[in-house]
């Protein structure tokens, strides 16, 4: 048991003993387990002392640093690539990444990195290319994508129909008041010489005609997208999140939205606390991750101010758009 071979000369090779391990009497020896295999694919799933040694902490810290069931067969390739079951479709400036960020905490959850576009972009590239950009997942699991811009494209409802009739449909919508200037700010952060958020707004300051051709302007006139999605998707296959109670109440959403998806409601308010820096709340824990987590500084921007009696105007535009939502989803968003 002891042995080894070793090269003896030129005769060729002979056998060595090598001597036992010394250990006091009684006791068993005690050999250095290398981490779990997890962590030498994925290190940062796991404590940081086990990372460069070879032994394991205690089991409970090893619970703590657990990774979600599943984590270890889809770091070594296995599942399978599909096309998503669920797209988050709309709005931008709504709360849709915080949506996403608080989802991929749940185990049977995965979602695509960055938005595919390819409903409103890159459609011509076939479904084959598309599937390749989604994440694999095992059974059970449901593959997510979102990208904003679905929601006020044409073309979108009818090529997702195409994908998958099932497909189910989120979208977060926002005050379209708060929402258009916070995509003023974001378009400001970017090109610092753009006209007014004011300028923009009106086609006849004097008259108060309000350009509708302005993007920051059109995506908040909801009901006007919704109509064209009803015609390809019935509106028990669409769910719609508040982004102000994403704020106020991150549990309560992503309750529905987990209800909605048929999963077990596994985020709760233990995944959350409310940074008052930022104004909104952050995880406790990230996906794959021990630490706290809140989006990056690109979100949760001071608004300009803005000349109250344009933000009147603005309500009062949008106000019929609004009641028509209303009735539409059969929800009061309370924006008015």
């Amino acid at each position: 048991m002891y042995q080894r071979l070793r090269r003896v000369g030129e005769r060729g090779w002979g056998i060595q003993r090598s001597p036992r391990p010394s250990h006091s009497i009684g006791s068993p020896a005690r050999e250095a387990r290398p981490p779990p295999l997890a962590c030498r694919v994925q290190p940062r799933l796991c404590p940081p002392h086990s990372r460069s040694s070879g032994t394991r902490p205690a089991s409970s810290v090893w619970r703590s640093f657990a990774p979600p069931p599943g984590t270890l067969a889809l770091l070594l390739g296995e599942g399978s690539k599909r096309l998503p079951q669920a797209i988050i479709v709309g709005v931008k400036k709504g709360g849709t990444r915080a949506l996403l960020e608080f989802l991929r905490v749940h185990p049977d959850v995965r979602a695509a990195g960055a938005e595919p576009h390819f409903f409103d972009r890159g459609y011509e590239r076939g479904f084959a290319w598309y599937r390749e950009l989604m994440p694999r997942t095992l059974d059970g699991q449901i593959t997510m994508e979102k990208t904003p811009s679905y929601f006020v494209t044409k073309e979108a409802p009818a090529r997702i129909s195409a994908m998958s009739k099932g497909t189910k449909l989120i979208v977060v919508v926002r005050d379209p008041v708060t929402r258009a200037i916070s995509d003023y700010t974001q378009t400001l952060s970017k090109k610092p010489d753009i006209p007014t958020f004011e300028s923009l707004t009106f086609k006849n300051r004097t008259t108060g005609l309000i350009d509708t051709s302005w993007s920051a302007i059109q995506i908040g006139i909801y009901a006007k997208h919704l109509e064209n999605w009803l015609l390809y998707f019935p509106i028990e296959q669409i769910l719609f999140i508040s982004g102000e109670r994403l704020i106020s109440d991150p549990a309560g959403e992503l309750g529905r939205v987990q209800d909605f998806l048929g999963l077990k409601r596994i985020i709760t308010d233990k995944h959350f606390y409310f940074n008052k820096t930022k104004g909104f709340p952050c995880l406790k824990k990230a996906e794959g991750s021990s630490k706290p987590h809140c989006l990056g500084k690109t979100k949760g921007r001071t608004h300009p101010s803005i000349d109250k009696e344009v933000v009147q105007r603005l309500r009062e535009f949008y106000r019929p758009f609004n009641m028509k939502f209303y009735q539409m989803t059969g929800h009061d968003f309370g924006w008015d």
